[in-house]
């Protein structure tokens, strides 16, 4: 007993339920510029049957057998047609836990001799908005209502007050930002957002 207790030393936590939740990793990807850095944001493909269209950064599912970093790579690799070297990671930025059983890994990254190439079958455009523009910019906020639905299967009789119990309930976030007509929202503005006071932080 005594050993299973002091193999426990130096233990580096995770998530409870991590298993069960979807990992991914996305790149945040600068451009530097005469007038400074540029962020670039991809367009879905209007063919995808998961979101199409919406504005996202590169990136994606990790594979089992591969870091959120290592993902976050390959992934920006395959959506813009790039090679790893064309890529630096930076910094890792701020996790995203979401209530949907998700995590998302955000990368700073920076690209380099990117001539505007993508993958037509997950991307329909790609454009560059200005970092600066993030950095003084906030977004508007809205929030949706999270509650607790139990199953129709749930053993009230083990519960103290039964069907009455009062289930903590609570709020998410949904960030916006508009820049030149295109709106960018959800999770990749909460992403963008996190890093732009990381960034902030740092000067």
């Amino acid at each position: 007993r005594g050993k299973m207790i002091e193999n426990l030393r130096g233990r580096k936590p995770t998530l409870i339920d991590m298993e069960k939740c979807r990992r991914s990793a996305v790149v945040i990807p600068l451009i530097e510029k005469d007038k400074g850095y540029e962020v670039l944001f991809e367009v879905r493909s209007d063919k995808l049957k998961r979101q199409p269209g919406e504005i996202c950064f590169p990136g994606g599912a990790c594979e089992a057998y591969e870091t959120p970093e290592e993902g976050a790579k390959r992934e920006i690799c395959e959506e813009l047609l790039i090679h790893p070297e064309q890529v630096e990671i930076i910094a890792p930025m701020n996790i995203l836990f979401t209530p949907f059983n998700m995590v998302i890994y955000p990368y700073l990254g920076m690209l380099k001799g990117y001539n505007d190439t993508f993958g037509k079958d997950e991307v329909q455009e790609v454009f560059t908005v200005p970092l600066k523009f993030f950095l003084e910019e906030e977004p508007e906020i809205y929030y949706n209502k999270i509650y607790t639905e139990p199953s129709e299967d749930f053993p009230w009789q083990k519960v103290e007050g039964g069907s009455k119990y009062r289930w903590a309930s609570g709020t998410y976030p949904v960030l916006f930002y508009e820049y030149e007509g295109r709106v960018i929202w959800g999770m990749t503005a909460r992403i963008m957002n996190s890093a732009a006071k990381t960034i902030l932080e740092t000067r």
